[in-house]
């Protein structure tokens, strides 16, 4: 290595002396900026610390190096460092990078997942020491079905490391983790410090404050933006043909198309497509392998998703880590975070971006070779529209979505994370795990346990006393109180608690078994109809089902070279960002056609603003169609659906909409009157909150009271209802 100045010099000088050598083997010429820094920052400091760097710019290396440094040598029962990761996949690859330096270092390291060798947890169980990488949901079951084990294990820790933090910020597994890592530091006299790793955090504050609730200030951020490589983009856009009934030759749909340029971009070369559903994923899959046997050359393109067998994933996985065979993934968001899965030529995503922390994490599995640019393809199916087609559709909304997207990934936004509405499933599951762990707890210490920091602190203590209440009540029945006022498990807690799913805070479905030839491809919903002579798409072929065990959930199937396969299911319903809405209408203003559009992107765009300027939304926010009325709103999607709740308060029949909401029966004077009126009448958020339906989303949702959900659901929302009234007066006013 040859360091390029003092400083860094410095710094490699921290390091252990066989961590110095392993560098010298892998022949770096320098420890890169991000790496040169968090040594530093680990070994000279007792900090909390947050990296945050592109993708491939060295984050894991710059979290281990100084850990493994500091650890080694460690006197004393239980592991010095734990890794956490949201995804099995991902602690495997990293295992791979580790274990070969840690066995050097006389440093033991283990997989901690549901996959793992249990012979190697085993030795760990007897011997505790060194390194963990382990899930949420396997310290979550250490904690319920072993908990002196996770004292021994986990109580003298002396960093946390956590992977892919961005995948955290947001959704019940990150709330889950939260209060984990609270739990971790009441078995330990000294609290963790905890090292945050992640390349698409919007927010370093809010991260950083996640790290260290209430002490987000006091967190040692390593922030790198480093070098981005070079970006070649393309827009593709493809239209439907319109519906001609009693045609005995329909044209091909506009996946059909899509997938013929899949199929001659992609083929010789390794790829990612991100394609959203399952199900389109299968279906594209499927169009691929099919065009490749019509076309008499090896098929090359394979479906990744979670419903697929561990098998299948890994083997698709390895043989793109390999790079041996030219290998394109149809994927889900399943190879979004950090598998190692070698280098990839290009990306491409079926569907305009409402992500820009998506896009960017899925863009950085390109170009990560030195010199090599990053490529990314976007295909849009778009309907085929008329002059009595909705607005909405004659606005193009998926192409001027996607060109906005690439404007804010240009100005490197990321979206902030917001509040999760899974709060309450998280405390109660929490609260039923810590009494199995300790065989009883007072509701006090349960809350501070809890809900005492964190991003779980929204729960108030009178909250949190409704819930137990519900949780004891004879229609829920999951607790029950003791004479010395200590909370248990009644029959029905011990019955979800002893539950397989239990660990998992996300909510799975029951599931159906495919069984091939005696070898197991994967799972699908058990809501799927199956029946014998029923054609499935799965694992990137068709099957027929040729038996059923309804007792055993296991589907037997044969391959099919024939028969048709199910039709495509909506792309994701993911919310977008105000920001990104607004820079739509920024899109939509504008002349020119940015040269990454193809021929057929480009008209679109120039068809999007052509109905922009003939329904005059520059100045208006109402296009009037018959009976109806679309109001454009340029807003995220938080505020388009409280405004939606707010005309339905007053009566009105409306529906959100991508970028507003469309009204029934209305005409643009009917929303100024609606809109005028309501914002002269003043109201609360509770007032909304009484109008809100499907407030039971969460997998524990159905065991907390509705009054309780509805009161956090205001909790959420209590600091909208100026931006909300704002809306009203300006469309109350709007020509």
């Amino acid at each position: 290595m040859k360091p390029s100045d003092s400083e860094t010099v410095g710094s490699f000088d921290l390091l252990h002396p066989e961590i110095r050598r392993w560098i010298w083997e892998q022949q770096w010429q320098e420890l890169r900026d991000v790496q040169d820094r968090a040594i530093r920052t680990i070994l000279q400091s007792e900090a909390d610390v947050l990296i945050a760097a592109a993708t491939a710019a060295g984050k894991t290396e710059a979290a281990f190096l100084p850990v493994l440094t500091a650890i080694a040598g460690r006197d004393g029962e239980g592991f010095g460092a734990i890794y956490i990761s949201p995804l099995k996949a991902l602690i495997n690859d990293q295992f791979r990078r580790l274990d070969l330096l840690c066995e050097r270092m006389e440093i033991d390291v283990v997989r901690w997942h549901g996959d793992a060798p249990q012979s190697a947890k085993q030795r760990a169980r007897r011997d505790p020491k060194g390194v963990a990488l382990i899930t949420p949901e396997s310290i979550e079951a250490m904690m319920v079905r072993r908990p002196a084990d996770a004292r021994r294990l986990l109580g003298n820790v002396d960093f946390i490391v956590i992977d892919e933090l961005h995948a955290f910020l947001r959704g019940p597994r990150g709330l889950h983790l939260a209060s984990l890592l609270q739990r971790i530091d009441v078995l330990n006299a000294k609290r963790p410090r905890r090292i945050g790793l992640s390349a698409t955090i919007g927010d370093l504050r809010q991260g950083a404050e996640w790290l260290a609730p209430g002490r987000g200030d006091t967190v040692s951020v390593v922030e790198s933006p480093g070098g981005s490589p070079e970006l070649r983009l393309q827009i593709r856009g493809y239209v439907h043909p319109p519906e001609v009934r009693g045609s005995a030759s329909p044209k091909p749909d506009a996946i059909d198309e899509i997938v013929d340029h899949l199929f001659s971009s992609l083929r010789e070369t390794s790829n990612l497509v991100f394609a959203g559903s399952r199900k389109r994923v299968e279906t594209i899959a499927d169009r691929l392998r099919v065009k490749s046997e019509t076309c008499g050359v090896p098929n090359e393109f394979f479906p990744h998703h979670g419903s697929l067998s561990k098998s299948l994933r890994e083997e698709l996985e390895a043989r793109l880590r390999e790079g041996g065979l030219p290998t394109t993934a149809v994927a889900t968001t399943t190879l979004e975070l950090g598998v190692d899965i070698g280098a990839v030529k290009s990306v491409a995503q079926i569907g305009p971006p409402r992500s820009l922390s998506s896009l960017r994490q899925r863009l950085g599995r390109s170009g990560r070779r030195k010199d090599t640019p990053a490529i990314l393809r976007i295909y849009l199916d778009v309907p085929y529209v008329t002059a009595d087609s909705p607005a909405i559709d004659r606005l193009r909304p998926d192409i001027v979505m996607s060109v906005a997207a690439i404007n804010l990934l240009i100005r490197k936004f990321v979206e902030p994370a917001g509040e999760d509405p899974s709060v309450a499933t998280v405390v109660l599951h929490q609260t039923l795990s810590i009494i199995a762990q300790r065989g009883g707890e007072t509701p006090a210490r349960l809350y501070d346990a809890i809900c005492g920091a964190g991003p779980l602190a929204m729960l108030s203590k009178a909250d949190y006393v409704a819930m137990l209440r519900h949780a004891a009540s004879p229609e829920t029945a999951l607790i029950e109180q003791a004479p010395d006022g200590n909370l248990m498990l009644s029959t029905e807690g011990e019955r979800i608690v002893e539950g397989r799913d239990f660990y998992a805070i996300f909510e799975t479905d029951e599931e159906w078994r495919l069984v091939a030839a005696g070898r197991t491809l994967g799972t699908i919903p058990i809501s799927n109809a199956v029946g014998v002579g029923t054609v499935l798409a799965f694992a990137g072929r068709r099957w027929i089902v040729e038996a059923v065990d309804d007792r055993a959930k296991v589907v037997e199937v044969v391959s099919s070279p024939a028969g048709k396969v199910p039709e495509f299911d909506s792309l994701s319903g993911e919310a977008i960002h105000s920001e990104l809405a607004r820079e739509m209408l920024v899109v939509y203003g504008q002349s020119d056609v940015p040269r990454y559009l193809d021929e057929s992107a480009g008209r679109l765009l120039l068809e999007g603003r052509s109905a922009f300027r003939e329904f005059d939304l520059a100045s208006t926010p109402f296009a009037y169609e018959g009976s109806n009325t679309f109001v454009a709103l340029w807003e995220g999607a938080e505020a388009i659906s409280l405004t939606a709740i707010a005309f339905t308060m007053a009566g009105y029949d409306c529906e959100p909409e991508e970028i507003g909401l469309v009204f029934r029966g209305c005409s643009p004077d009917d929303v100024r009157a609606a809109a005028s009126k309501i914002a002269n009448t003043p109201f609360t958020v509770a007032d909304l909150a009484s109008f809100v339906k499907n407030l039971r989303n969460a997998k524990y949702d159905d065991y907390v009271s509705e009054n309780l959900l509805r009161n956090l659901w205001q909790k959420r929302h209590e600091g909208s209802i100026c931006h909300v009234t704002n809306i009203l007066r300006s469309l109350a006013f709007s020509a």
